[in-house]
């Protein structure tokens, strides 16, 4: 074999080397632009997107009422509490309950002391999904139930006056979504 010989093969492996690269390269290019159309269509859609944080108007909402907005798909209970509300939420001991745990996502890993589920630092203001942690029903409130919260009459869950279960069957205290005073008159979900 000669000089030649020996650059003419490597010269050979070189270029079915390049061809086998740029083909599979071309393939994965190929593979994602087929994929990323499968992909995009799972993210939310742009009206989805736009609920993800809502403005509500708390102004007309008396003190020792609530009111009930729907957000993702799902009720949200703002209460604006009365003096003796509080009062029964702020003497209630951790250890008489059976979810210790705030379950507030503005203050996560905290206890499930009344300050730690409020809104504002007098406990005036409270934010709630209004979905049972049993097995999802809605609770009635104004004052329902043996704790004077809130009570599922699906399964018999008692919510106290913090939304903390108290008695029933629902493991966990009720969920405060991510909530902020956006001004005096206005709470922002989300």
């Amino acid at each position: 074999m000669s000089h030649a010989d020996d650059h003419a093969g490597t010269g050979e492996g070189t270029r079915r080397d390049f061809l086998y690269y740029a083909t599979a390269g071309a393939g994965v290019v190929a593979t994602g632009a087929a994929v990323w159309p499968l992909v995009n269509q799972m993210n939310p859609s742009a009206d989805t997107r736009a609920l993800a944080s809502i403005m509500v108007d708390v102004s007309a909402v008396e003190v020792g009422t609530q009111l009930t907005v729907k957000w993702l798909g799902k009720p949200v209970f703002i209460r604006r509490r009365s003096p003796e509300e509080i009062e029964a939420a702020r003497t209630t001991a951790l250890t008489d309950l059976p979810d210790v745990g705030s379950e507030n996502a503005n203050k996560p890993g905290t206890d499930a002391s009344d300050a730690n589920r409020t809104l504002d630092e007098a406990g005036e203001w409270l934010v709630m999904m209004g979905v049972c942690t049993h097995l999802g029903c809605v609770p009635l409130g104004d004052g329902a139930g043996e704790f004077g919260g809130w009570f599922c009459p699906c399964h018999g869950s008692h919510y106290d006056t913090a939304g903390r279960i108290r008695k029933g069957p629902a493991p966990r205290n009720l969920p405060v979504p991510v909530a902020t005073f956006f001004d005096e008159t206005t709470i922002k979900l989300g």
